[in-house]
């Protein structure tokens, strides 16, 4: 071989990704025969279904994250002697972690591929949960905090991105939704396990998703369309064939993808002028408004507080009534799951974004008539019941739309020549609010419930008016055809 091909090689070496795993799956051997090279494939082709799976223990371990704080607030202020305002730092410092790893996460997936990122991801989650069960004080409770956030800022951003660009136009809203769907069971078992054991015996369980992310991550193919973006032609072949089976005929699926990306490829570096022309600033307009939103709707400090919410209304088995809320979660998220390739994701946006406002103003004005009502009459036990019925009713509203449809949209719908930068600003952006609502939440219900659930409301109400104006469908359009949309 010359020093030519020699250096040839190395320059392809150097645009490989970084973990480039699965190699059992790759059609062709130096070794074997094409026709047995085929029957390799034809036994050992994965499933696009089972990359769905094995990447959903990252969400999974994202609502462990999320849900951790809320079964195991008294356990912890008591045993560690923190206040609510030092509580209240550790609940949020999740997602001051989240906005480091959202600044790093698309730059970092776009570098190494979207299975480097989630092997990265995982790391500092495990380290996280580790410092947490061995905490003596707040620095390591917090430090642990941080690092767990700091993995699910990248997991975030990176699952939907990884989920929409392998799956088939007719089932990526199922599939994406599948993302948000994990984050809730994720949530339920940190409920459930909380009921029943220590705190810290808890932190040691949310090592588990994680765990057993890394090895999966060695048994699934990278994205096509990231490989197609890096020039790895063969391997991005190779990727899609075995995500629609060896049986399928690709070709059409391959032009559309190499077509996407020569255009995009014409002009790799994006100006801030350039920002302004529809196809940017549109797509980034509606990912960052969705996920801000989705935040500024009160979900997460429900989620995070929903024990104290709950004691608040006079409830006295706060931890289980939070389980069932979780389960609640859950199926309501499995529903929008199953609908959203059938009704579309504005329709389901709006039902959810009006069913939110409703819930919240019932549970709001319950809260407001309680200061006047004797806490031993009839009443006041109504009213609590009232509030507790519009609690779940905002959260089953959520995860009908507004929990898993954000995600899935930004995913589909920036163009994939800003999507490492546009996808790490509206991360970064929505874990900013999500910190501003947990870090808030404790004391806002400290200073008022009936306000708090008041100003959510309120901006539940512009959503509607948000998406009634500027989401588009994207049900049933591929990747391609989405970013069509905006030229």
């Amino acid at each position: 071989m010359s020093f030519r091909d020699d250096t040839e090689e190395g320059r392809n070496d150097l645009r490989r990704p970084f973990l480039h795993t699965g190699s059992w799956y790759r059609m062709g051997s130096r070794q074997s025969s094409m026709l047995e090279s085929s029957q390799v494939i034809r036994d050992s082709s994965i499933s696009v279904l089972a990359c769905v799976l094995i990447v959903a223990l990252g969400p999974i371990q994202f609502g462990f994250t999320c849900g951790y704080s809320s079964p195991t607030q008294a356990a912890i202020t008591k045993d560690l002697g923190l206040t609510v305002s030092e509580y209240s730092v550790f609940g949020s410092l999740s997602n001051v972690g989240a906005m480091v790893g959202a600044i790093a996460s698309g730059q970092i997936a776009e570098y190494i591929g979207r299975k480097g990122s989630l092997m990265i991801a995982a790391i500092p989650n495990i380290i996280g949960w580790l410092s947490i069960s061995f905490a003596k004080d707040t620095s390591f409770l917090y430090m642990g905090r941080l690092l767990e956030g700091f993995g699910v800022g990248i997991i975030s951003y990176t699952v939907p991105v990884y989920i929409a660009e392998i799956a088939p136009q007719h089932m990526r809203g199922a599939l994406g939704s599948v993302n948000q769907l994990s984050v809730t069971i994720g949530i339920m078992l940190a409920y459930l396990l909380g009921l029943f054991v220590p705190w810290r015996i808890l932190a040691v369980l949310g090592v588990l998703p994680c765990t057993l992310l890394i090895p999966g991550l060695f048994f699934i193919p990278e994205s096509p369309r990231w490989l197609a973006k890096m020039g790895l032609t063969d391997d991005f072949e190779t990727s899609l064939q075995v995500l629609r089976g060896f049986d399928t005929d690709i070709t059409v699926e391959v032009n559309e993808i190499k077509r996407s990306v020569a255009s995009s490829g014409k002009r790799s570096a994006i100006r801030f002028v350039d920002l302004k022309r529809r196809r940017y600033y549109f797509p980034l307009m509606v990912g960052i408004g969705l996920l801000v939103l989705q935040q500024l709707g009160g979900i997460n400090g429900v989620l995070f507080y929903s024990s104290t919410i709950f004691e608040s209304a006079g409830v006295t088995s706060s931890n289980v009534a939070t389980f069932g809320v979780g389960v609640v979660q859950v199926v309501a998220t499995a529903v929008a799951t199953w609908l959203v390739d059938k009704s579309g994701r504005r329709l389901l946006l709006m039902i959810s974004s009006i069913g939110m406002t409703i819930s919240l103003v019932i549970v709001a004005v319950a809260f407001y008539v309680k200061e006047f009502v004797s806490p031993d009459s009839n009443m006041y036990n109504i009213l609590s019941m009232v509030s507790v019925v519009g609690v779940v009713a905002m959260v089953i509203s959520c995860s009908l739309g507004m929990g898993p449809i954000p995600w899935l949209i930004m995913s589909e719908i920036l163009p994939v020549n800003i999507k490492g930068l546009a996808g790490s600003i509206a991360t970064l952006l929505n874990w900013f609010v999500s910190w501003l609502v947990t870090m808030t939440a404790n004391m806002l219900l400290a200073w008022s419930s009936g306000g708090t659930f008041t100003l959510y409301a309120l901006v539940c109400g512009f959503t509607v008016v948000f998406v009634s104006l500027w989401v588009p469908e994207t049900k049933g359009k591929t990747l391609e055809e989405i970013q069509a949309l905006f030229r």
